[in-house]
Formats: C-alpha cells, structure tokens, sequence
C-alpha cells in the first residue's frame, strides 16, 4: 500500500484504533518503575491483539506486512495521540526480531519469535567497560567445554548500557571464543536465558532518577552450543544485522511526540503570564522552528528511505538533529519555570517530554552520546558525506 488514498484510509483505521485504546493516563501511571514495566506490558499486549505492534514484521505475523510508508502513518498516529512509547519491548521487536529472521535457525526461530509477542522482553549485552564505540573491543570470554555429554560455553565477563535489561528474560550476546586474526574475527553470537545461574544484573541510576540501562555481569555462565546464532567466530557480521534493525521511524516518532509537546512549553508561558514578553516569544519562536526543521529531516530521510534512496550519514543528520532540539525544548522549560523546576520532584519512567523540565534537561544530555555521540555522528557526515580528509589514526591532541 503506497498510494496516498489508501494511506489515508490506514490513517482513519489506525486514528479510530488509538482514539478507542490508547491510554491517557500513562504519565500518572508510570511513576515506579513497577508500574511504568506494567503499564508497558498492558500497552503492547493491546497493541499486538489490534494488529499495529509488530508492523516491520512479515505478513505471516499479526499486523506485519506492512510497507515502510504504512509504518510511517501508524507511528505518526502514535505520536499524535500521545500513547506510550514502547521501550521495555523496543530490543524484542527490532533487535532480537531481526537477529532471528535473518540470521538464526529455523528451530531458534520456531522457539523464540512466538514469545516476543506472549510479552517475552530481550536486552542486548553489546557494549563493555572497555568496548563501547570500539564494539569489536570486547573481552567477554566464551570457553567452549562438554558438559554431562553436552557441549557448552562457559562465559565470564562484564557488559554495560543494556537497556532494560533488568526487566529482561533473554539476552542478544556477544563474546569473544578466539583472540587469533583480527578482533571482530574471533566474536561469537549467544542466546541468553537471563535466568541462567551465574547472570547478574546491576541497574544504572541516572542523574534524573531514572534506570532505564543497566550492567549484566557473567561469572562461570553455561549456556548450550544450540543457543549459538548461526557459526562460531561469525557472531560480528551478525551483530550487523541487530545494529541496523530500526530504519529511522523511532527518530521519526521522537521528534513528533516533541513537536505535540511544546504545549507544555506553551502552557508554561501562559502560568507564568510571560504571554507579552518579546524575549520569551522570540525564544519560543526559535524553538517551534527548529523542531519543526528537525521533524522536516525525519521525513525526508523516511520519503527518501521509502524511495529506496539514502546516503551514508543521513541518519546521522537526523540524530544530530533531534538531540540538538531536545535539549533546546528542556532548556527553554527549565528557564521559563524558574525556581519552580529547581525543586526534586517525580519523574515519568519511560518519556522524554514529561514537564518535568529540570529531569527533561539532563535526561537529554543521553541523546547526545546514546547511538552513537554526536561527535561520532559528525564525523560520519564529514567523512562520508563531505567527503572531508580522515583522522589519521594514532593522531593525539
């Protein structure tokens, strides 16, 4: 479905859906993390009994099938609407769905696909201490060793920045079974059972209170050789396929939840009587236009994406763009709110425009270095994209 009367047709069906099921009282809802994992659940059960939780996924799947324009029109009407955004099933949907479908077997598939949507919550053990924007870096150690008369790896380690992974069932890992030849050569692609004896999870709090990532550590782990993504020592050109799962409408989403929130930012000038303050509109004024902007490159990269044009660094564009404007939209509410916004109060688990403006502001500080940082980011457009000279490597300051 591409034509634009059909599309508009999707648009009516979905909006119905959403003004008839979304919540409305999700915020108030999603002050613990208790109940912010509860109210998640709930929010993807519905969406996966009405057909719009798994769109990217075939046909064969409730609500899959659908094209990237068809994506574009139901995340739209997410944001819209306000509903929740799914993040405590984000890495089930996008990461771990495309490390099955693309890459595991027809077993591992037949096993684990089912679960996602029974509720079943993936994180992903990528990064370590010592190996985050150098990934292939990582020192996670997989032995392999015959156990009661099965073969097994033995893991020990430590990973960093998983998102969620407390509240997780099944873990995306990867380990290191050799140190021989180049560094992504000798990786490994695992399937963890969280509850496996021997996984510990430690959760990161955050300067705004939040813990949305945590450390898994691993000490003396077994996990069966059956629960290896496809051969040993391929697991970095698998990693690719999770790494490039999300095509851009999560960006896409954000930055038009954050244009339907600036009538908080607009709803703080009216409570401060700030309606006549030249300063405040021109700020205002500066702020609308650049979300505007930012919403404006998401839909380009999505047009284009749907067009099947992109170029290397376009996404990076869009990244750069929207935390940039993150940061603008909670600024300006933390100095419009004055002392008020000085003051702890609660947070909204899981939201990044929650009014909260001083939680907001720091919490948008992660959006600069989560994805990849924004100096990551430039260098990519300027490398790629510009066609500018590169670092040379072993270069100091």
């Amino acid at each position: 479905m591409t034509d634009q009367p059909e599309l508009e047709s999707l648009r009516a069906q979905v909006r119905e859906w959403m003004e008839a099921n979304a919540p409305r009282d999700w915020r108030d809802a999603s002050r613990t993390q208790e109940d912010f994992v509860a109210t998640q659940r709930s929010w993807f059960a519905k969406l996966v009994e009405g057909g719009y939780a798994i769109p990217h996924w075939p046909a064969e799947w409730p609500g899959g099938g659908r094209s990237l324009a068809e994506q574009k029109v139901i995340y739209e009407e997410l944001a819209r609407i306000d509903a929740p955004r799914l993040l405590l099933s984000f890495v089930s949907t996008y990461h771990a769905y495309a490390t099955l479908h693309e890459c595991a077997s027809p077993e591992q598939k037949a096993k684990y696909l089912p679960r996602i949507l029974d509720g079943e919550t993936w994180c992903q053990g990528f990064s370590e201490p010592g190996a985050g924007s150098d990934l292939a870096a990582l020192k996670c150690k997989a032995v392999r060793e015959v156990r009661d008369g099965k073969e097994v790896y033995v893991v020990n380690g430590q990973k960093v920045w998983s998102t969620m992974a407390q509240f997780a069932d099944m873990c995306l890992l990867l380990v290191r079974t050799s140190s021989d030849g180049p560094k992504q050569a000798g990786i490994t692609y695992l399937l963890m059972d969280m509850k496996t004896p021997g996984v510990s999870v430690s959760p990161i709090h955050q300067i705004q209170g939040d813990e949305e990532f945590a450390e898994i550590f691993l000490d003396n782990v077994v996990i069966p050789v059956e629960q290896r993504v496809g051969e040993e020592g391929n697991g970095w050109a698998y990693a690719q396929a999770t790494l490039a799962s999300e095509r851009g409408l999560t960006l896409m989403e954000l930055a038009y939840r954050m244009r339907g929130a600036l009538s908080r930012v607009a709803e703080l000038i009216r409570d401060n009587r700030l309606e006549n303050d030249a300063g405040v509109l021109r700020d205002f004024g500066a702020l609308v236009t650049q979300v505007d902007a930012t919403c404006a490159i998401a839909d380009r990269f999505l047009d284009n994406r749907i067009k099947g044009v992109e170029r290397m660094g376009d996404a990076s564009i869009v990244k750069n763009s929207y935390s940039r404007a993150l940061r603008a939209y909670s600024l300006l509410g933390v100095r419009l709110g004055g002392m008020d916004e000085q003051y702890l109060k609660p947070i909204t688990f899981g939201d990044l425009n929650t009014g909260n403006w001083m939680a907001d502001f720091m919490n948008s500080y992660a959006w600069t270095i989560a994805g990849g940082s924004e100096e990551v980011q430039r260098n990519i457009i300027a490398e790629r994209m510009l066609e500018m000279p590169r670092e040379p490597k072993g270069w100091v300051l």
